[in-house]
């Protein structure tokens, strides 16, 4: 069944639409990501104009993330003043980010950039994430029962002043480490279409020493508010939010959300870590081969001559 959405002014198949939506709102669910790193490079692959798909992937961002940290906050796994921490960094991101997106826009290169600015960070972020859970699963074959992770607790993160307490993830940490975190990861929402989980996750982890079992609900959650804002942002400045788009991929989103909650509360940490690090390094090489084999459309920058 093909629909046509105006915005982006192609037709599409329906249900194609919403099973992107359900697979990327089980991913959400299970990895604490708001899945835009997925889900903007497959409307990429299916025809939709890169501004496109990354201002209306927000959309859908914000109902998976929404619908799956209901059953984190069940659970109690979200620490909120963390949260509220990466929260305000990620506004103040995402402000700097739109105003960078919109002037690619001017250049008329977003297309080609949006897509390269994908492959480096989703190879690098991938890439360490993948060693990473190599080793931590080396490790506990060899030492039998898996030792306490050490935490990233005595480094430049505790040597910033204004420390607070953030109880629920047992941290007495600076709160700049989380405003920065936050808007690294505002930044790259405006510019790529993405909740940014796919960077906040392991930032958590391995630079704020977050213990796991909060850090997927304290993530969804501040994806939920800066992906809102990314998305009213978007709307106002390029106008290139489709309507029609974004609920095919907020309903198979929703429904995705909740099957991954569940199934994440199955698998280990070190085997959520390495299967997210293989789908992001999955992506990756697919944007990277679509940059180096022939493209559909020849991109070239041209200088224009002084009158």
């Amino acid at each position: 069944m093909e629909i046509y959405l105006p915005i982006a002014e192609v037709s599409v198949n329906g249900p194609l639409l919403l099973s992107i939506g359900l697979v990327v709102g089980l991913l959400s669910g299970m990895f604490g990501v708001g899945g835009g790193f997925l889900i903007t490079p497959l409307l990429f692959f299916i025809g939709i104009p890169p501004a496109v798909a990354v201002a209306t992937s927000a959309n859908q961002i914000v109902a998976s993330s929404f619908s799956a940290i209901l059953a984190h906050i069940r659970r109690r796994t979200v620490d909120f003043p963390m949260g509220l921490a990466l929260m305000v960094g990620g506004l103040t991101g995402s402000t700097v980010g739109i105003y960078i997106f919109n002037l690619l826009r001017e250049l008329g290169q977003v297309d080609l950039l949006v897509n390269i600015f994908y492959v480096v960070v989703l190879g690098l972020i991938g890439g360490l994430m993948f060693i990473e859970s190599l080793n931590a699963m080396r490790k506990a074959k060899m030492q039998g029962p898996k030792p306490k992770r050490k935490r990233a607790g005595h480094g430049w993160v505790h040597a910033m002043p204004l420390r607070i307490r953030f109880r629920s993830s047992g941290l007495y940490i600076s709160v700049f480490p989380p405003l920065i975190v936050g808007f690294f990861v505002g930044v790259l929402s405006a510019i790529m279409g993405v909740g940014g989980g796919f960077v906040v996750v392991p930032a958590m982890i391995y630079v704020l020493g977050m213990p796991t079992k909060v850090v997927v609900g304290t993530s969804l959650f501040q994806i939920i508010f800066v992906s809102a804002y990314t998305t009213m942002m978007h709307a106002y400045n390029s106008h290139t939010v489709d309507t029609v788009l974004a609920v095919l991929l907020i309903v198979g989103g929703v429904i995705g959300a909740q099957i991954g909650a569940r199934i994440g509360l199955l698998l280990k940490a070190e085997q959520l870590r390495i299967l997210l690090a293989l789908l992001v390094l999955a992506v990756c090489l697919k944007l990277g081969l679509d940059l180096v084999l022939h493209p559909a459309e020849v991109f070239s920058i041209s200088v224009p001559p002084r009158l």
